[in-house]
Formats: C-alpha cells, sequence, structure tokens
C-alpha cells in the first residue's frame, strides 16, 4: 500500500499568532522583526498583506518598509509561538504516532495507519486547527516527503494539495527547480550552467549525469525529481543523531580588527564547546562563516588532527580559519560570525594523541572544563568565563532567542 505523508505548515505562523494575540493588528500590513537597536533589525516573518506588497523575509526593515510604509512591526514572542506549535503538535498526534517536526512552524505526518484518503485527512486537520487554535494552516499531501512539503507551498493559506504517484509527473515537472527542497540558489545555478530549469528537465537528466555535475547530491536530487524518496518518518520521541553543532551571532558594533573577531570566535566557541560536551561529543571538524556589513558571506572549514570539545582548541581552529578566508584590505567591517563544529563522535571514543600533543595536558583541560561545566550548571552558564570575553561584555549582549541557543556571555566572571 502506498505512504500517506502530510506536510503541515502553519501559515505565517510568527505574525499569524501575533494578529491572534493581539486583534488590532488584523487587516493591518504586519511584521515580526528583530530589534533595530540590537543590529537584528531583520523581517523574521510577515502577514499575507504584508507579502502582497513585497516584503520579504530576512531583508532589513528599512528596505520592506520602503515597499510597505504602512507596515507595522513587531517584536518577536518566541514562548508564545512555541506554545501554538505544541498545541498543534497534540492535534496532529490524533491521527499518527509518526510525526517529524521541521522547524517550529512545519511538521511530517506519516498517516498511513489511519487508512482513510490522505486529502480527506489534510483538510480535517486543516479544519480542526483553525477551529481550536485559530490560525490556518496549509497541507501537502503525497506517497513521500519531498512531494508533501511541495504540496504544501502550492496553496497558501489554508489550502490542501495533494500530488499522487499517478499525477506528480502534470503537477510538479513544470515547476522551477528550485522549488524542490533543498536547491538552494548556488544548485540553482549550477544546474541553470547545464540547461536544467525544471523539475521535470532534471528528472528527465540521467542519474549518472547529474553524479557527475553534482557528486552525490546530483543522483540525491534525481531520486527526488522522479518520486522515489522513500525517507522515513520516525516515530514521536525518537532521538536524532546530532550531525553539528553551531553558534553565530550578529554583534553590537561592527568588528574592525583581528583583536574584535578573536574575542568573538572566543566566545562563539566556548559556547559551542559547552554544548558538545552537554550532549557527549568531540568533533573533528571546525567551521566558519563570516558576513560583512555588505552582507556578503565568506566560509572555510577545516578537519582536525584529534576530535575536540575544548573551547580554547575550537577557538584556535576558528580564527586561523578567519585568517584564511578575510581580507581587511577593502575596509569593510565585519557584522557577524558563526562557528560551527562537524564530524561528531562520542566523548568516549578513544583518542590518538599526535607526536606534538601533551597527553598530561590534555587531561588537565578535560579536569578544567568539566570544573567549568559543574559551576555552570549550579550557577548559571555567565557565572564564568574566559577572561578575554569578559574584558569587552559590552560587546556581546547576545540575543539568545534569535542566535540558535546561543548562549550570553562575559557579565560576571572570568576564566
Amino acid at each position: 500500500m502506498a505512504r500517506s505523508i502530510l506536510h503541515i505548515d502553519i501559515n505565517n505562523c510568527y505574525a499569524s499568532i501575533e494578529t491572534k494575540l493581539h486583534p488590532e493588528l488584523r487587516g493591518k500590513f504586519v511584521a515580526v522583526a528583530g530589534s533595530v537597536e540590537e543590529r537584528h533589525g531583520i523581517i523574521l516573518a510577515k502577514n499575507e498583506k504584508a507579502k502582497a506588497m513585497g516584503v520579504k523575509t530576512g531583508e532589513p526593515i528599512w528596505q520592506a518598509k520602503q515597499k510597505c510604509p504602512e507596515l507595522i512591526t513587531v517584536a518577536p514572542h518566541y514562548d508564545e509561538y512555541l506554545k501554538y506549535s505544541r498545541a498543534a503538535h497534540l492535534i496532529y498526534e490524533r491521527y499518527t504516532d509518526r510525526i517529524e517536526p521541521f522547524g517550529i512552524d512545519e511538521c511530517w505526518l506519516d498517516v498511513t495507519c489511519t487508512r482513510r484518503d490522505m486529502d480527506a485527512v489534510a483538510d480535517e486537520i486543516r479544519e480542526t486547527v483553525k477551529k481550536e487554535l485559530g490560525i490556518t494552516v496549509s497541507v501537502g499531501a503525497s506517497f513521500n516527503k519531498i512531494f508533501a512539503k511541495l504540496g504544501s507551498d502550492m496553496k497558501k493559506p489554508d489550502g490542501t494539495t495533494v500530488i499522487r504517484k499517478d499525477d506528480f509527473r502534470e503537477k510538479i515537472w513544470h515547476l522551477p527547480a528550485s522549488e524542490l527542497l533543498y536547491i538552494g540558489r548556488s544548485t540553482t545555478a549550477k544546474l541553470a550552467e547545464h540547461g536544467i530549469f525544471t523539475i521535470g528537465q532534471l528528472a528527465c537528466t540521467p542519474a549518472d549525469t547529474m553524479g557527475s555535475w553534482l557528486g552525490k547530491w546530483g543522483r540525491v536530487l534525481w531520486i527526488y525529481a522522479n518520486g522515489l524518496d522513500n525517507t522515513p518518518i520516525d516515530l514521536m520521541g525518537t532521538e536524532k543523531v546530532i550531525k553539528s553543532v553551531s553558534n553565530g551571532t550578529t554583534s553590537y558594533r561592527d568588528l574592525k580588527n583581528d583583536d574584535d573577531v578573536r574575542i568573538l570566535t572566543a566566545a562563539l566557541s566556548e559556547s559551542v564547546a559547552s554544548r558538545l560536551r552537554k550532549h557527549g561529543y568531540r568533533s573533528s571538524g571546525v567551521s566558519v562563516a563570516i558576513r560583512n556589513a555588505e552582507l556578503k558571506v565568506y566560509s572555510r572549514q577545516c578537519v582536525l588532527s584529534r576530535p575536540v570539545n575544548d573551547g580554547t582548541e575550537i577557538a584556535k581552529r576558528a580564527f586561523s580559519l578567519y585568517k584564511q578566508s578575510y581580507d581587511w584590505s577593502g575596509g569593510i567591517p565585519i557584522r557577524s560570525i558563526t562557528v560551527g563544529c562537524f564530524s561528531l563522535c562520542s566523548e568516549e571514543t578513544a583518542i590518538q594523541t599526535d607526536f606534538f600533543s601533551s597527553a598530561q595536558r590534555i587531561i588537565k583541560r578535560e579536569k578544567l572544563n568539566t570544573a567549568v561545566d559543574k559551576i555552570r550548571e549550579r550557577y548559571g552558564y555567565n557565572s564564568i568565563n574566559n577572561g578575554r570575553v569578559a574584558s569587552d561584555h559590552e560587546f556581546f549582549r547576545f540575543d539568545a532567542r534569535l542566535q540558535n541557543e546561543i548562549h550570553p556571555v562575559g557579565l560576571t566572571g572570568s576564566l
């Protein structure tokens, strides 16, 4: 029996919930945006009226207001968004125990177990969410996750799109290749270089050819375009394997020299290292992404000689990658930095030290990190910090909600 997969997307999630909480915003041009004063002044979400005026997620507030002078911006309230997201999940649980979140506002559901037409289940869920929560969702219903996701984008707001095995070519092959999940700007450009502009053109290109152009990822995209994806949806509560840990932030002021970058990478690296240790991991790879004042992004990564979860080690590598990536000769300051760790392994994995490593020094650092973690667990993350970071605490008043669980740093102690 063919699977019945739904992808449910809460329409304009943040903006819809804000309008529900503040009825006076109904019928107006509304966007949820970060703080201009804290340099997070970008559009995080917008309602349908603002979208119709050309307002886009991710653009600066000033640019959005040029398109829509009547735009009303409101600060985000993440606790409320999580509350509505959990309430929506409770509704989904009435239909299946196979639910896979895809962000706070999206979910895949495997409703094969209901033995009902998937379009009927989709419509029933839409009406239930609307009635009980006062917000709307769009649903894509198909026989795999990729097409279900594609379908949820086709009728917004408050619509259901069904894509079946016998009609998917007619319904989606004419769409731009960029509509397919995981095809971003870079891949779109690479496909265009080879004359691939639609999903159908991608699907009709031999898999081996796609592989020669894009490597393993090219073959995966060919599978997606041909409706051959059979990725399962896990049972609720199934623990996902963590593949990477990263933290990034936009600083309160521009970074203008190496010292500024060294302090910020130290703060971010310590936060990443703390999370690695919390979850019992070490990392064999470090990455850095730098965005300057002209919004150009520079990124680089490297593989380590041994896996680590020490903030100092990660910071050294991160700073070295920055030095290889960024050139100050143009005089353009840096707005934000992200430090990431990948190629994770359990911290219980035996480590082969190299000729130049001191086993005694490594053991001392691990003991120190354990002591720091215990202090933070008892007194809070800010109770102890790297001395370099603590010396410039006004620099790093991070907004934790906007920065993927990033911790505020440099306020009280030093290390």
